[in-house]
């Protein structure tokens, strides 16, 4: 932020294909073969034509983003910038943000789906009263796995001098939070956004008198902080705010920050977060998006699954098939001796995914312009519609089969973590858990065409 006037559930488990940012076969003819676990990019923002509205973007290489949702979060009351996301332990999407120009609270909401979201709470940090401000609060998970919220604080206002300050949950749904303790670095400091590598926390800030974007470093959480990187130490001038950092799964990290002044938003990236290459311009997000933070997320890992035409068999229902029927996904018993049309329902084309190339797509043999995608994370067949949210739901990535022997298993690309599976025989996208009965309800066996 910059100092200026103001314009105008059930609990699923945690999943080891989640990388959270503070922290995814029966082969009878050629597959595709993905590199390893497939990254997806979500931001949360806030825009330069609204303060109250988050917009909510998706990447799938960091750098071109296209817009999920505008207006996917209004809170009930005050503002919705800076918002910051989180995938927590509990399989939800938390956004942290800050409420108003003037006050001491925080806004927290949460999503299943990362486009619908729901109020929480506000929180009262307790530190500089009304008269004060509280602004840029930020995740930060370490490495034992507390959760932390850094933000900046004024005692005297929009015109007061900031220091970044962090509170702490202490319970395990972020309902209840310690006092604020200062982080112990200087005054007028704002934006602080943490990440920790190796046993070094690296606090990326920006100097209010300088406006500069700099770099400190700390062997703990409570410092004592050391700047490492002062003034134009990376070459990409003043007037730079909003510093967000994610890591690119060739480990190289990306940073992300706001010219302001020219509404142009740039990224930088660093193979030690010491040495940065210079500021390339997001061409997409510049003049609409401001300070956002980007969430990364990983589904499947490379497991090939044959393409062509295919029919997916369930392992622990073995008789019976993947397959549409009024335009919904169903597994049910079908047979060589089945009705044509019923054994070209459970066909299926396995084409290269729609969002990501490295994952699947399922596109109907009978209906060629229609795919299974998941919807409310019902499985239906719909039309494709070419946008980039169709895509990304009728994306999945495979996975070795959660039930063993040779099965694969399909991650949702859009929402890492949940898996085709069928309940009741119906088919979905659910979050995984951890009993046996889920692997075997979201494990296939990849056949022969039964048409």
């Amino acid at each position: 932020m910059r100092f200026s006037l103001p314009r105008a559930f059930g609990v699923p488990k945690r999943l080891a294909s989640i990388a959270v940012v503070t922290a995814f076969v029966v082969a009878a003819s050629p597959a595709a073969s993905a590199a390893g676990p497939v990254p997806h990019y979500l931001m949360t923002a806030f825009t330069n034509s609204s303060e109250s509205n988050m917009y909510v973007y998706d990447s799938a290489n960091a750098t071109g983003f296209t817009q999920v949702r505008a207006n996917a979060y209004t809170p009930p009351s005050g503002l919705i910038r800076d918002p910051s996301v989180l995938r927590h332990t509990d399989g939800y999407y938390y956004i942290v943000h800050t409420t108003n120009w003037t006050g001491d609270t925080i806004g927290f909401a949460r999503s299943a789906d990362y486009v619908n979201w729901t109020f929480l709470r506000t929180v009262r940090v307790g530190l500089n009263g009304t008269t004060g401000s509280t602004w840029a609060p930020e995740w930060f998970r370490d490495s034992d796995g507390s959760v932390h919220v850094v933000f900046s604080a004024s005692t005297t206002g929009t015109a007061g001098q900031f220091r970044p300050y962090r509170i702490t949950a202490t319970n395990a749904d972020l309902s209840s939070w310690t006092s604020p303790v200062a982080l112990g670095i200087p005054a007028n400091y704002i934006d602080s956004f943490l990440v920790k590598a190796g046993g070094t926390y690296h606090n990326f800030l920006k100097n209010e008198t300088t406006k500069y974007v700099e770099h400190a470093t700390a062997p703990s959480l409570t410092g004592p902080w050391t700047f490492v990187g002062t003034g134009d130490w990376a070459g990409w001038g003043a007037g730079l705010e909003g510093p967000a950092l994610v890591r690119l799964p060739d480990g190289r990290w990306r940073i992300y920050f706001d010219q302001y002044g020219q509404r142009r938003y740039f990224h930088a990236d660093s193979t030690d977060l010491t040495s940065f290459g210079g500021k390339v311009e997001l061409t997409g997000l510049s003049g609409t998006a401001r300070h956002f933070t980007v969430l990364r997320e990983d589904s499947g890992d490379g497991t090939a699954v044959p393409t062509g035409t295919r029919s997916l068999r369930s392992v622990n229902v073995p008789d019976r098939y993947v397959r549409h029927r009024d335009n919904l996904g169903y597994l049910e018993s079908v047979s060589a001796s089945s009705a044509l049309t019923t054994r070209q329902d459970a066909t299926f084309t396995v084409v290269a995914g729609l969002a990501n190339a490295s994952c699947y797509s399922l596109r109907s043999v009978n209906y060629p312009d229609r795919y299974l995608r998941h919807y409310g994370f019902r499985v239906r067949l719909d039309t494709g519609t070419g946008d980039a949210t169709f895509a990304r739901d009728a994306t999945f990535c495979g996975r070795a089969g959660l039930a063993g022997g040779g099965s694969t298993s399909f991650e949702s690309y859009s929402h890492p973590g949940r898996f085709l599976r069928h309940q009741n025989y119906e088919l979905r996208v659910d979050w995984r858990t951890s009993d046996a009965a889920f692997a075997g309800d979201a494990s296939f066996t990849v056949t022969a065409p039964l048409a």
